[in-house]
């Protein structure tokens, strides 16, 4: 067996016996640093045509000292697992910086910092072993929505694009190191089913197979993804994959999320995940929501047998996640429930026929 495959038989193993904790948001802890262009830019970028500030993904290969402490602060803080500073790491995403030529690198980079900082922590902690998630993240272009309101039909993108820079990404990242994929803020279903397949066809050619984490964003008080989708229809349209977990993230904050992550639970039959963001953005666009309250909110899920896997995404902090999982230390992992055999389909509502 595979070092990787012994860490993914942990994780599973883990699994089953508690409650997963996940890192936080990145953006904001990021922000904090107060970093200038020249941050963004080090030596290797110093001449590139163009703004690079905000391309938080860079900081991989021009301050990997910050994504490796970043990494640090949420294992600290009681994360199991941290993801990979890849969020916006295709030739998709980054081309809006002109920067696709880089797009292998930054994975490269950003698996085996979080790999390197993950292994010194299993090594400390050895009872607490430590995972790292490939971040792969939303593109800015989407294959189930025109991008002209006059043409129904017309799309920025093809399928085949997109499934070639999330193919390219996710060879990086394997190679880097990471233990499982994390398709995440997923807001339309069919750059999702592009990543997916990207995945199982590494997997035919021969690349070690790692679990696969899927999470969707409800993006409003519809309970809907953006691409229209119920969340039980987005489930039924995924659950080929047989994913490691499934889960929501982003978008609402922990009061709001709770009944889509309920509904999730009821209809999934293998691990449930949720990072909530801290709260609804104020005036200003920040989170006001304490570590405190958050950690209570989850407990309460937790309590009622709802997930098996806890986080944040933005505006939570590595206070937050100590308090989240301080707050569900001891509580048991939701049962995956058995579901009589049917076949269910989804458009934007889910169909069952049993």
């Amino acid at each position: 067996m595979s070092a990787r495959s012994d860490r993914i038989a942990k994780l599973k193993a883990i699994s089953k016996q508690r409650i997963l904790i996940l890192d936080g948001s990145w953006g904001v802890m990021i922000q904090k640093r107060g970093l200038d262009e020249a941050d963004y830019r080090g030596e290797r970028f110093a001449h590139h045509n163009g703004q690079l500030k905000g391309n938080n993904d860079l900081l991989c290969l021009t301050r990997p000292d910050i994504i490796a402490d970043l990494h640090d602060a949420y294992y600290a803080a009681g994360a199991d697992i941290s993801e990979t500073n890849t969020f916006s790491a295709t030739t998709i995403a980054q081309a809006d910086y002109e920067m696709e030529s880089a797009v292998r690198d930054i994975n490269l980079a950003g698996a085996r910092i979080a790999r390197e900082v993950a292994d010194r922590w299993t090594a400390k902690e050895p009872d607490k072993p430590r995972f790292v998630a490939g971040s792969i993240g939303p593109l800015n272009k989407m294959l189930s929505m025109s991008s002209d309101v006059n043409d129904p039909g017309a799309r920025l993108v093809t399928f085949d694009e997109v499934y070639q820079a999330y193919r390219e990404q996710m060879i990086a990242l394997h190679e880097g190191g990471v233990d499982l994929f994390l398709i995440e803020t997923i807001t339309d279903t069919m750059n999702c089913k592009a990543a997916i397949k990207a995945i199982m066809d590494l997997e035919d050619e021969g690349y070690e197979p790692l679990p696969i984490w899927i999470s969707g964003t409800i993006t409003d008080r519809s309970g809907r993804t953006l691409s229209g989708q119920t969340v039980e229809a987005f489930w039924n349209s995924v659950k080929h994959a047989k994913p490691f977990a499934i889960g929501l993230n982003c978008a609402l904050g922990a009061e709001l999320m709770r009944p889509h992550i309920a509904e999730l639970s009821r209809v999934a039959d293998t691990l449930v995940s949720a990072y909530p963001n801290a709260g609804l953005p104020n005036a200003f666009g920040q989170y006001d929501e304490e570590p405190h309250q958050t950690g209570h909110e989850l407990h309460e899920w937790a309590e009622h047998g709802l997930v098996n896997i806890l986080g944040g995404c933005c505006g939570t902090t590595p206070e937050h996640i100590a308090h989240v999982a301080q707050a569900v230390k001891g509580l048991a992992p939701r049962q995956i429930p058995e579901r009589p055999k049917a076949m269910r389909l989804a458009g934007l509502e889910p169909f069952e026929l049993s």
